[in-house]
């Protein structure tokens, strides 16, 4: 809405400069040029036309006394590393991260006043990150930044969330925020416990009272019948005694179910972490032993190594690795080889028999022709009745109306949810896991909630992240760096 894109159905929406956007998703930029992506197309062409000759008044007017132009589209694309990158390249040709490099060059090329930034971070390598950090620092102009990037987030002074009712926005930094949101969750805690013991002591005093009324009926009846109490004055007696203990049971009963209704609403405020239930068996080998290991490895596609050095590996069961280097230095490569799906070119490889789950940023993993819980019944080792399975999906915030649903319709923490339910449903959990840039289409609280899974998990772990908070997390113990 702010970037004009889309109208709001109510309300009021004054923009008093010209938004700079750069979304998350960058493939609506394919047909075109890097110009054309930057909206300098038009300028370079007109000042190409008076350079050679042609001082018509329409390139006059267009390139409008911008001369060096040609020279800061240089100059910016360079700033992001882009040396390769000229305005007349094809942006269909260029990776996620190079696309989100030159739509952030465009910042250097217009200097606006006001900067929309959606998860400007997402498939980046960590010198990309470093000279988009440096960026926010240094630029005086108004920011909005959606991301996950905790690194990214430290630099911002002021956070907003965007919640069901409205915006709540904190005075102070991402840590002042957490902060916040610890104690509000303490404090959510604390009311919570304490509404479910006023409900314990509510449903005790209506059992109390329920029993102690009957007694007292009870005792009445008696007396009256020694007394010879005629049959219609007791009719008539015990009628009034039901009448009386129905409205005491209808007092409680309000009374509980206020309480009750309040708890409800209580629980349906905690954070989807909280609300999760999650339980990952152990990796069946045992810790030390070798599952991968290669020697004087390389491979090439353009007849050039792909790494500078051959490659000396060893991978052993119960490691956390995290495995680095910039993009294009081949990890996708090297992970393809650890699966069995690549045969190296160059040096010796070894793999013992162990079970592997590889969940990418797309969580190819998913069936997307299947639903929710087609998707989970294939992973269904353990010969679990369907409303087991529907347990299962209930720990994972997948309720009953969400069970049909295709995979191809889910969200992105909706599909990693889904993957975290399908391994847990499992009989044993996989040896090694390979995860692959697997926050990159994760909001925060999915992170959180993947962060939280992974940290229960005791098999091998290999991980591809650019996002050093998640990594630090995860317990990593070494990395490798391919170059």
């Amino acid at each position: 809405m702010i970037a004009g894109q889309l109208r709001p159905a109510t309300g009021r929406l004054a923009v008093q400069a010209q938004p700079y956007y750069v979304p998350q998703v960058s493939g609506s930029f394919d047909h075109m040029t890097v110009a054309q992506a930057l909206h300098v197309a038009d300028k370079l062409h007109a000042l190409q036309k008076i350079l050679g000759g042609d001082m018509n008044d329409t390139h006059l007017a267009t390139l409008n006394d911008d001369w060096n132009i040609e020279e800061r589209c240089h100059e910016a694309l360079a700033q992001w590393q882009l040396h390769d990158v000229g305005p007349g390249r094809n942006m269909g040709t260029l990776s996620g991260g190079q696309k989100m490099k030159v739509l952030l060059a465009g910042i250097y090329i217009h200097r606006p006043r006001l900067i929309l930034l959606d998860e400007p971070s997402n498939h980046m390598d960590t010198g990309s990150r470093q000279i988009l950090y440096a960026m926010v620092r240094d630029l005086n102009a108004t920011m909005i930044v959606v991301s996950h990037d905790r690194q990214l987030l430290e630099l911002l002074p002021t956070i907003c969330e965007l919640g069901r009712n409205g915006i709540t926005t904190y005075g102070g930094g991402y840590a002042f925020y957490r902060t916040q949101k610890e104690i509000a969750l303490s404090a959510l805690g604390d009311d919570i416990k304490s509404k479910e013991k006023e409900l314990r002591k509510a449903r005790e005093k209506e059992r109390e009272t329920a029993e102690r009324q009957q007694k007292l009926d009870a005792r009445g009846r008696k007396k009256q019948e020694k007394a010879g109490t005629p049959t219609i004055m007791l009719n008539t007696l015990r009628n009034n005694a039901e009448k009386s203990t129905s409205k005491l049971r209808d007092v409680h009963a309000e009374k509980i179910g206020g309480i009750a209704n309040d708890l409800r609403q209580l629980r349906a405020a905690l954070p989807e972490l909280d609300k999760m239930k999650m339980a990952f068996a152990n990796a069946a080998l045992h810790k030390g032993k070798v599952l991968f290991s290669a020697q004087g490895m390389n491979h090439s596609y353009t007849g050039k190594p792909l790494w500078k050095k051959d490659l000396d590996i060893v991978v052993t069961s119960g490691e956390r690795i995290s495995l680095k280097g910039d993009n294009g230095t081949g990890k996708t490569s090297l992970i393809k080889m650890m699966l069995g799906e690549l045969a190296p070119m160059k040096g010796a490889v070894t793999r013992a028999e162990h079970t592997t789950a590889y969940i990418d940023q797309d969580t190819s993993l998913l069936n997307d022709g299947l639903s929710v819980f087609e998707q989970v019944r294939t992973y269904n080792r353990m010969a679990l009745q369907e409303h087991e399975i529907g347990i299962w999906l209930g720990r994972f915030l997948f309720g009953y109306d969400e069970w049909g649903k295709p995979c191809a319709a889910l969200s992105g923490g909706e599909r990693m949810r889904l993957v975290l339910c399908c391994l847990s449903v499992a009989e044993q959990a996989p040896d090694m896991m390979i995860l692959d840039e697997p926050t990159n289409n994760l909001d925060m609280q999915n992170v959180d909630i993947l962060t939280a899974a992974i940290s229960a998990y005791r098999g091998t772990l290999i991980v591809v992240s650019h996002d050093a908070w998640f990594l630090q997390q995860l317990g990593v113990e070494r990395e490798i760096l391919l170059e």
